[in-house]
C-alpha cells in the first residue's frame, strides 16, 4: 500500500470520516453479508445513502464479530455531496434505528484511510462478576458467575504482552496475512462487580480479544496456574487454547491515527466510564 491512499471513488471529491457507536447484539457483525442478515454496515450505508441522495460505500478501522458492540468505531467514504458537518452527523442519526448513532463527523482528504491509516486499535470487555445474572445488563456485558481473581489474570496478561505468534488466539476462518501481531497493553481492572480488561495492539486478528478472555477466565477461577496463558502462547495452535468468550462483553473502543483535528471522546462504554474515572484506577491513556 502506498503512503497516499487513493479516493475509493475517485469520481468523488470529498472524504469523511465518522465515529460511531453502536449496540451488536441484533447485528450479524459490521460487514455486510451476501444472505442479506442485518449487519452494521449495511444499516449504516443505507442511512448514508439517503442523506448523500447518492449510494454510500464504507471503509472501517476494524470489523466486528456477531454481538460486539463499538463506542467510537472510526469508517469513511467518499462522495461528492454537499453538506455540513453537523448535517451529516443529524442527519444520518435520523435514518438510523435507536442502537447505532453517530458521535462526530470530520472532512479529510485522501491522505487518510481509516483501515489503514490506524496505528493502534483498542478494546475494552466487561464482565459482570456476580452469582445472580443482570436482566438489564443482558446482551452489554459477559456475565461471569464464579468469583474472578484479577489479580491472577493480571499475571497471566502480563506473559502475552509484546510481539508474538498469536496463532493460538486466532480463528480458523482469520484472513490476516500473519499471525504476528504486537499486544501493548493488556490491563484487568475491577470496579465493584464490574471487571474491565483494556488491550491495545497494532491490529487483531480475528476472536483475538475473545480467545485471550478465554484464557484469562479460567486462570480467574483458579481452574488453570498464571503459567497456562504462557503455554497457550507458545503452543501457535488454536486447538490448544481455550474457550473463545462471548462477544457480549466485547467493544470496540478506539483507533488511533496521526491525523490533527479528528474529535477524541471517553473510550467508554458510557455505563462503565463513570466508574473509571471516579474510581482512581486508571487505565493506559487511549
Amino acid at each position: 500500500m502506498n503512503e497516499i491512499f487513493p479516493f475509493d471513488d475517485p469520481t468523488k471529491n470529498l472524504r469523511i470520516v465518522m465515529a460511531v457507536e453502536y449496540v451488536g447484539r441484533t447485528y450479524h457483525g459490521w460487514q455486510i453479508q451476501r444472505s442479506g442478515v442485518p449487519t452494521v454496515q449495511a444499516t449504516l450505508e443505507k442511512a448514508l445513502s439517503k442523506v448523500a441522495n447518492q449510494p454510500v460505500s464504507t471503509i472501517v478501522a476494524g470489523r466486528t464479530d456477531a454481538g460486539v458492540h463499538a463506542t467510537n468505531q472510526i469508517f469513511h467514504f467518499d462522495t461528492s455531496a454537499q453538506r455540513s458537518l453537523y448535517g451529516w452527523t443529524m442527519g444520518v442519526n435520523g435514518a438510523l434505528p435507536n442502537d447505532i448513532s453517530i458521535k462526530w463527523a470530520y472532512e479529510v482528504d485522501q491522505h487518510f484511510h481509516a483501515r489503514f491509516s490506524a496505528k493502534e486499535r483498542a478494546y475494552r470487555f466487561i464482565i459482570h462478576n456476580n452469582w445472580i445474572k443482570s436482566a438489564a445488563l443482558d446482551g452489554l456485558v459477559t456475565w461471569e458467575q464464579h468469583a474472578l481473581d484479577v489479580s491472577l489474570m493480571q499475571q497471566a496478561a502480563n506473559l502475552l504482552l509484546g510481539t508474538h505468534d498469536f496463532s493460538s488466539f486466532r480463528a480458523a476462518e482469520c484472513q490476516a496475512h500473519s499471525p504476528v501481531k504486537t499486544l501493548r497493553e493488556l490491563t484487568i481492572k475491577r470496579y465493584g462487580e464490574f471487571i474491565v480488561i483494556q488491550t491495545r495492539a497494532d491490529g487483531f486478528l480475528h476472536h483475538m480479544v475473545r480467545n485471550l478472555v478465554g484464557v484469562l477466565l479460567p486462570i480467574g477461577r483458579g481452574r488453570k496456574p498464571v503459567e497456562y496463558a504462557q503455554h497457550v502462547l507458545a503452543a501457535q495452535n488454536r486447538n490448544k487454547g481455550g474457550v473463545t468468550a462471548k462477544g457480549d462483553g466485547l467493544y470496540f473502543v478506539r483507533a488511533q491515527y496521526n491525523q490533527e483535528g479528528l474529535p477524541c471522546e471517553a473510550a467508554g462504554p458510557v455505563f462503565i466510564q463513570p466508574l473509571i474515572d471516579n474510581d482512581g484506577q486508571e487505565f493506559s491513556p487511549i
